[in-house]
C-alpha cells in the first residue's frame, strides 16, 4: 500500500493506526482490507512498533519498510511527489489551501484507478493493491510534498 502525505510534527503509533483504519475504510468500506494489501513506510518507531505491525495484519495490510539510508528508496518517494504535481496540483486551480483539499479525494482517486503507474500495475498482477490516499499522515519516505502555485 502506498499511502502518501506528510507531517512536519511528531507522529505516534496511535495516529498511523487510526490512519491505516481510516484508509481501508475510505478505499474499501470496511475495516478490513477484502485481499492483501501492502502499506510501505520507512523504518519509524511509529510504524515499525509492535502493536502498529500487529494492526496491520489484523487489517489486512502488510508491512513494509523501505531500506534504511536508502537513497534509492527516497529518490521514489521524490518521483512520486514530482509526479503527483506534474499530472494534478500544477494543472488544477489552486487559489487557495481549501480548495486543494476539496480535490485531493479526486487526484488520487484518479491516480489510483485510471492512471495508475507501470509499478502498480505490476504489484495488482501479483495479487498486491497499492493505493496513494489523502487520509492523513504517513511516512513513506519522510518526503514533504510541497503544493507551491
Amino acid at each position: 500500500i502506498m499511502v502518501f502525505a506528510a507531517s512536519t510534527c511528531g507522529i505516534s503509533g496511535s495516529m498511523v493506526r487510526d490512519l491505516m483504519l481510516e484508509c481501508v475504510e475510505k478505499r474499501f468500506g470496511t475495516s478490513r482490507a477484502p485481499h492483501r494489501v501492502e502499506w510501505l513506510t520507512d523504518n519509524g518507531t511509529c510504524f515499525a512498533a509492535k502493536e502498529t505491525v500487529e494492526f496491520a495484519s489484523w487489517l489486512g495490510l502488510i508491512s513494509r519498510f523501505t531500506p534504511v539510508r536508502s537513497p534509492e528508496s527516497n529518490g521514489m518517494a521524490e518521483a512520486l511527489v514530482k509526479t503527483f504535481k506534474r499530472d494534478y496540483v500544477y494543472v488544477h486551480d489552486r487559489p487557495d489551501a481549501q480548495t486543494v483539499l476539496s480535490q485531493l479525494a479526486a487526484w488520487f482517486e484518479d491516480y489510483n484507478e485510471v492512471h495508475p503507474p507501470q509499478r502498480a500495475a505490476d504489484a495488482l498482477t501479483q495479487g498486491v493493491h497499492p493505493l496513494v490516499s489523502n487520509c492523513g499522515v504517513s511516512g513513506l519516505t519522510g518526503a514533504t510534498p510541497q503544493l507551491n502555485r
